[in-house]
């Protein structure tokens, strides 16, 4: 793991001439309120890289925080998804997009963060075998997942309690990290795998296995987010000013990804975000980035939490979740302000 950032010796060059082309089209719009804002309480900040390329908002907002007021932005880089909070939890960040189902096991154990507010749908897909046609095939075969207690373990945990199955007792559940843990389903070990960006590009092209899940169009999660904008608590009730333009730059991200991918996915590929322009593309055209103005947050996480509870793999009630671990009161704000 590396907390410092890691785009290569030409990052500082990158940045300064995609700043300009990021920025210059998006700030005019910005409403005189926000101009008048105060600037932020620190101008660091500290952001976290997984290899999930469904969360580009949070890679190429770094210009639009820059117009922000923040100079020093750091990215911490991690190999594998996070489990327990991780960098978050722990301070090494001060916000990041994380699974809404990864936070509310977060806010079970009172781990320091804060959900602020959705920002898209539509990461996951789960692939089968012959084996498994809907997800209650799932019921007594094997699934390859990155972590215990993981992202893909939590997603497909929920995912399983909707429709009835006990994933700690019905799954079997195998365990690697994260292109090892594809490798398995694509060997024939595993019977299922749930992939977000670019797995599913990947298996897709390699024409491995069927679709069984798509929780962009596939009711009722695709009426929930999957990501949401998550602050370090003490970051948050310090730097309020601060966290406000820290999503309002998100927020901006995510509307470049819905409306210009193409833009978007050169961007992620010419900051070391990803390889494959194609994937990036198709990732960047079929996730949802415009549901942040749309959809209610309380109810993704009510959700997750209600089947999370009814397992017995959280001991914190929906409502208490809700309570302890969520502020949308910057989120009220931008929407006013930016007309969502």
């Amino acid at each position: 793991m590396n907390s410092r950032s890691f785009f290569g010796a030409g990052r500082r060059a990158f940045l300064s001439q995609s700043s300009a082309l990021i920025a210059a089209p998006l700030l005019p719009q910005r409403p005189a309120l926000a101009r008048a804002e105060p600037p932020p309480e620190t101008t660091r900040l500290k952001l976290v890289a997984v290899p999930a390329i469904c969360l580009a908002p949070q890679y190429i907002a770094e210009a639009l925080l820059r117009a922000e007021g923040f100079t020093d932005i750091e990215y911490a880089k991690f190999e594998t998804t996070i489990v327990g909070g991780g960098p978050l939890a722990n301070g090494e960040a001060d916000f990041t997009l994380d699974a809404a189902g990864d936070i509310v096991t977060y806010l079970d154990t009172g781990n320091p963060v804060i959900a602020l507010g959705g920002v898209h749908l539509g990461c996951y897909e789960l692939f089968g075998n012959t084996q498994v046609r809907a997800i209650r095939d799932l019921k007594g075969k094997t699934v390859a997942i990155d972590n215990l207690n993981g992202p893909q373990h939590i997603f497909l945990s929920s995912v399983a309690a909707y429709v009835g199955l006990d994933p700690r007792k019905d799954i079997n559940w195998l365990v690697a990290p994260s292109q090892e843990s594809m490798q398995f389903f694509i060997d024939g070990k595993a019977d299922a795998f749930l992939g977000f960006p670019p797995q599913p590009q990947e298996l897709r092209a390699r024409k491995v296995g069927h679709l069984v899940l798509n929780t962009a169009t596939d009711r009722p999660w695709s009426q929930y987010y999957c990501c949401m904008l998550t602050g370090n608590r003490d970051f948050v009730e310090k730097h309020p000013i601060a966290t406000k333009r820290v999503m309002r730059a998100i927020f901006k991200a995510a509307d470049l990804c819905a409306q210009q991918p193409e833009r978007a996915a050169k961007l992620m590929v010419d900051r070391g975000f990803t390889k494959r322009y194609d994937f990036a593309l198709e990732t960047l055209k079929d996730v949802r980035y415009n549901a942040w103005r749309t959809y209610d947050p309380d109810n993704t996480i009510r959700f997750h939490a209600l089947r999370l509870h009814e397992v017995g793999m959280i001991k914190t009630a929906p409502e208490k979740i809700i309570e302890r671990g969520t502020d949308w009161r910057f989120l009220k704000e931008l929407k006013k302000e930016l007309k969502a």
